[in-house]
């Protein structure tokens, strides 16, 4: 077995290495979401909001985590660099929402209007689309499952009004 001048395993050496990388990615991502939110004063966080009217409104940076926003109306607002993890938001209208680098994990978002939604660089893994109206959204850099992805292919179409790219094409579906 070879070992290395220090006396570890090549192996042990790139484990460490791993392991301060994933920490400092740990400790810059855990700073910066919560400090984003806290630098908001929209702090929606675990309330409940459902059938509210947020249309046409700057809820940049927003924290909605764990709220339940169900059947409310985000039409036209600006959600970038928002917080919705583990948001309800089941038959809500998002159509033309900007949802730029927004942090969606495990949201719900069945039954949504998302028609011309942009979720550019978005993080969504877990994120539930059932049943979503995704006509023209655009999904471009978005981080999404496997699962996710497959879904959304099949019922993938039109263009987005606001930033001209193809549903399939932000999906990079095939066909």
């Amino acid at each position: 077995m070879f070992l290395s001048e220090r006396g570890f395993h090549p192996l042990q050496q790139l484990a460490r290495k791993l392991v301060v990388v994933f920490a400092i990615l740990v400790l810059v991502l855990g700073l910066t979401f919560p400090a984003i939110a806290q630098d908001s004063k929209l702090n929606y966080t675990y309330s409940e909001l459902p059938n509210s009217d947020f249309s046409h409104q700057q809820l940049q940076a927003a924290s909605f985590a764990r709220a339940d926003v169900r059947s409310s109306d985000f039409s036209g607002s600006d959600l970038s660099r928002a917080i919705l993890s583990e948001g309800k938001f089941m038959d809500t209208n998002l159509s033309g929402a900007d949802l730029t680098e927004a942090f969606m994990d495990q949201v719900n978002l069945s039954g949504a209007n998302l028609t011309n939604a942009i979720f550019t660089d978005a993080v969504a893994p877990g994120t539930n689309f059932t049943d979503a109206n995704i006509a023209g959204a655009d999904f471009s850099g978005a981080l999404l499952d496997r699962y996710q992805l497959s879904q959304l292919c099949k019922r993938a179409s039109g263009t987005n009004a606001i930033t001209g790219i193809e549903t399939r094409y932000s999906l990079n579906c095939e066909n």
